[in-house]
């Protein structure tokens, strides 16, 4: 077609200007004139010799959605214009660009008039009809929605074979990553009859079937063929289990799959490896990895690995050849003819250029021997070309002592047979300082709260510890996105200093926990919890400050109300200012509290009634006060601090336990009991995050302990209450590692698998062996209170994940057929969790989570066992929102509460944490 429009004005005129010119005669001109017109435009398209023209008059039509001064800017024919006819292309520019617009079936230029040497043009066009409807046929309406999104399909646009196109291919696309690798796509076009010039588009798509990866093979190679596939993390094999494996034939090479002869020659029952090796044509088994085919992966894969060999020394090993085909099923088989190449050895290295460390120094941090296997990122990341925050590297070592522009490069300067001498060049440069530190993306935190935190001063030597150290310090705060905490270094070499400038993003820390309920008998039920985390107190009384509240001083304010109608309720109100002064990391804490438990249910009535409420409590008031401090030694990483508290229990007809017995014979279930403690706790915390910890760790050794009232005045053993003011020396020790493993994965730097290993004991010790242990302050071991306030009742709940609350140290004692009447005096707890995030993201940090618990309590150490533990294993998710903090639950078996012939089932228990996650 646009052929044809450049012949209408190139060498058609003359057959369009009799009826366009008599279309612009007055009826009452005689047809001499006509004739006579009709000669002179004949003239125009004849003459040999070109000749200049004005256009006096231009006009579009057949545009219907176009404004016409807008088409004849786009061709560039305007009044006055002059053109050359013949000769010139104007008219044949005209028509390209107007066709280059996609809008237009046809365009066609017709000259309508000559008067002199004034002509008037007529643009025609057709335009393209528009798209009135799509639909997607042959899909299921959830990927009918996607495909929506994927092809970019606008209603009212025109309709043009690069739309058309484009969407086939997001079509395709679509699939083709779902791994329907055969998807055909037809458009079926149809005249839209409820409006004019416009087309209905009905895709008529065939999918296929989905076509996964049937056998990863390699040739040419001497490493284990299971050890390279591990390597692909993107490209993995389908699952099988069959008795008769596929054929792979018809690639670059026939497999030569392990035999059961080899298997029985090379002992491979003995091992593990050997045995999926001979077993993997059979049987494979993929729970959670996809089998499908992405290219993009693929190549990736084919990254690693050569990346792989050249950790093993293979430093020329590549990939040859590869190769995709499908086997009678459908399911595609893919080949790797590998060229290992030789295997290498560091030989001698040596060094170069340093005059601040001596070579013997050098050498033993990069920590690589003549003879070790050839690697270059190993040489590469003990060299500190790739920073991490362990450190340890040559580039760590200079840049801690302020040299930013230390710079190494590493060269080979000689191979021989299979092995490579290195020197190592160096270029120290100057030591740097910091010159200017600036803070963005604060909007409510105040800059001094960042500042104390900082480590990165001003007029100090530059260090990248400090650096990390004070990135990590600004996650803990927990007021900001650590995925976004930047600092921006800048360095110049020229004066010799360094800014440093801080980009924060900051995230809602504040928490709110709200529930509410009624229930037949129990009452009004719920709870109202707030917690700010970034507050200011000094600001309280500034009207000004309050947005809603006065916030960005680093101060933590709590206050919460928990009612379970008439059998539970509780106050508290708590206070944290962690700089005490603002000069050093000395903390001040405040609590207050008053809670109250009754036996409120009447079993002859099955309802709680506010006469057996009123009977029957046991009400705690208290408050503390405590102080810390940040060490110094062994190194900052330490803090130690100081709680006061004093809390009263009070007893009305409730019994707390039933072995505890007054002189005179009876339980005691009434009275008052006073609790003045001093506790002292040695805290060493180094975790990179208080949400997601990926590395780090956490010990906490804690000595809580009261006055020995009874060594003061030994007729205290004798009174009628000696429980009046209990006393006691309570021990305990927590030690927390995790440890990543595996590389970062995903756009997220920390998404990657985290192992945490924790150990926790604790002891409960007497003064006076006249006196029984304190019926308070025991260990409640298993389950998982979903609330802190029981922890107010007078006991510690240690949680035991699969386990209701029991009593008895002997773990062939089902606890389901024993209630626990008695608390523990000592508890010994191990958990080993393996955890994969989900969602680091500052509005909702989710993480998956595996585990295996072993714990149990006793009441002495004449019967203590610390490997006679009640074991449990599961599984578990962990959802922390900026607005309600924690919400977690874990689905544990314990393992020793299942019975011969009992179910599984049976022994499984459900537990769900609101707020924090119970000891």
């Amino acid at each position: 077609m646009y052929k044809l429009c450049k012949i209408l004005v190139l060498a058609s005129i003359a057959s369009f200007v009799s009826s366009a010119v008599s279309a612009q005669v007055p009826g009452n001109q005689s047809d001499t004139t006509i004739t006579s017109i009709n000669a002179d435009l004949l003239n125009i398209f004849n003459q040999k010799v070109p000749k200049k023209y004005k256009i006096a008059k231009v006009v579009v039509t057949g545009n219907k959605y176009f404004d016409q001064a807008l088409l004849l800017s786009v061709a560039g024919l305007h009044n006055g214009d002059e053109i050359v006819i013949p000769g010139g292309d104007n008219f044949s520019k005209a028509i390209n660009k107007l066709w280059s617009q996609n809008y237009f079936s046809d365009v066609e230029i017709y000259l309508t008039r000559l008067e002199g040497n004034n002509i008037d043009v007529e643009i025609a066009v057709t335009e393209r009809p528009r798209l009135a409807k799509y639909y997607f046929k042959g899909v299921k309406k959830g990927d009918q929605e996607e495909l929506t999104k994927k092809t970019g399909l606008v209603l009212g646009r025109v309709v043009t074979e690069n739309m058309k196109r484009t969407a086939i291919d997001g079509i395709e696309k679509y699939y083709y990553e779902k791994g329907f690798r055969a998807v055909k796509v037809r458009i079926d076009e149809k005249r839209d009859t409820t409006s004019a010039n416009s087309l209905v588009l009905n895709f008529m798509i065939d999918k296929g079937s989905k076509v996964r990866i049937n056998n990863i093979n390699f040739g040419g190679n001497t490493v284990n063929e299971q050890k390279l596939k591990a390597q692909m993390k993107g490209t993995k094999e389908m699952s099988r289990l069959t008795l008769f494996p596929t054929d792979d034939k018809g690639g670059l090479f026939d497999p030569k799959h392990y035999t059961f002869q080899q298997y029985i020659k090379d002992n491979g029952y003995l091992t593990f490896t050997k045995t999926r090796r001979v077993l993997d044509p059979y049987i494979r088994l993929k729970f959670f990895s996809s089998a499908k085919f992405d290219d993009k992966k693929y190549e990736e894969d084919k990254e690693k690995i050569i990346q792989y060999y050249n950790s093993l020394g293979y430093r020329d090993a590549n990939i040859e050849k590869d190769m995709k085909y499908y086997n009678s099923k459908g399911n595609m088989n893919i080949d790797l003819k590998v060229n290992e190449g030789d295997k290498y050895y560091f030989g001698n290295i040596t060094w170069r250029g340093n005059t601040k460390y001596s070579d013997s120094i050098l050498t033993a941090i990069l920590n690589i021997k003549k003879g070790d296997i050839y690697n270059l990122d190993i040489l590469n990341k003990k060299l500190g070309k790739s920073v991490t925050p362990e450190g340890g590297d040559i580039s760590g070592l200079y840049m801690d002592d302020g040299y930013l522009f230390f710079q190494t490069n590493p060269v080979e300067t000689r191979v021989y047979n299979d092995t490579i001498d290195y020197e190592i060049r160096m270029m120290e440069g100057p030591q740097a300082t910091i010159k200017h530190v600036t803070i963005s993306g604060n909007e409510k935190t105040k800059e001094y709260v960042i500042r104390r935190e900082l480590r990165t001063m001003p007029g100090e030597k530059f260090s990248r510890t400090d650096l990390i150290r004070s990135q990590r310090e600004l996650a803990n705060l927990g007021y900001f996105n650590q995925e976004k905490i930047n600092p921006n270094v800048v360095p110049d070499q020229a004066d010799g200093t360094v800014d440093i400038n801080w980009s924060l993003e900051e995230k809602s820390s504040d928490q709110l926990e709200l529930s509410a309920g009624f229930g037949g008998g129990i009452g009004l039920t719920g709870t109202l919890g707030v917690t700010f985390n970034n507050f200011s107190i000094r600001n309280i009384l500034h009207k000004e400050a309050w947005d809603p509240l006065p916030m960005g001083d680093g101060q933590k304010l709590s206050v919460r109300v928990q009612s379970n109608g008439r059998a539970y309720r509780s106050y508290n109100l708590s206070f944290t200012e962690p700089w005490l002064g603002g000069k050093r990391r000395n903390s001040l804490s405040f609590n207050i509290y008053d809670t109250k438990f009754s036996n409120a249910y009447d079993p002859v009535t099955r309802t709680y009634t506010r006469v057996n409420a009123n009977n029957s409590y046991f009400k705690t008031t208290g408050a503390s006060i405590g102080l810390g401090k940040q060490l110094k030694w062994p190194d900052d990483y330490f803090s130690l601090t100081f709680a006061l508290s004093y809390v009263r229990y009070h007893l009305h007809n409730y019994v707390i336990d039933y072995t505890l017995k007054l002189p005179d014979g009876s339980i005691f279930n009434n009275g008052y009991s006073n609790n003045l403690s001093l506790k002292v706790a040695l805290q060493r915390s180094s975790i990179s995050s208080p949400i997601f910890p990926t590395s780090g760790s956490n010990f906490l050794a804690s000595l809580q302990l009261t006055p020995p009232y009874s060594l003061m005045d030994p007729s205290l053993t004798k009174s009628a209450n000696p429980y009046q003011w209990i006393e006691y020396h309570k021990w305990k020790f927590t030690g927390e590692w995790y440890v990543p493993i595996g590389k970062p994965g995903g756009p997220e730097r920390n998404k990657q698998l985290v192992l945490k290993a924790a150990a926790k004991y604790g002891f409960l010790g007497r003064y006076n062996p006249d006196l029984q242990v304190s019926p308070f302050e025991r260990f409640q071991v298993g389950d998982a209170g979903i609330s802190n306030s029981y922890a107010l009742l007078g006991y510690d709940i240690i949680a035991h994940r699969g386990y209701p609350v029991y009593q008895t140290s002997d773990p062939t004692v089902n606890p389901d057929q024993s209630g626990a009447s008695q608390y523990f005096t000592m508890f010994n707890k191990y958990t080993v969790e393996l955890r994969y995030p989900l969602s680091l993201n500052p509005s909702s940090t989710i993480y998956g989570l595996t585990f295996f618990e072993a714990a149990n309590g006793w009441y002495s150490f004449k019967d203590y066992n610390p490997f006679r533990l009640r074991r449990s294993v599961g599984v578990g998710m962990r959802f922390f929102l900026p607005m309600f903090g924690l919400l977690g639950f874990d689905y544990g078996i314990g393992l020793d509460r299942i019975t011969p012939g009992g179910s599984l089932k049976d022994a499984a228990k459900f537990t769900f944490m609101l707020g924090f996650e119970p000891e």
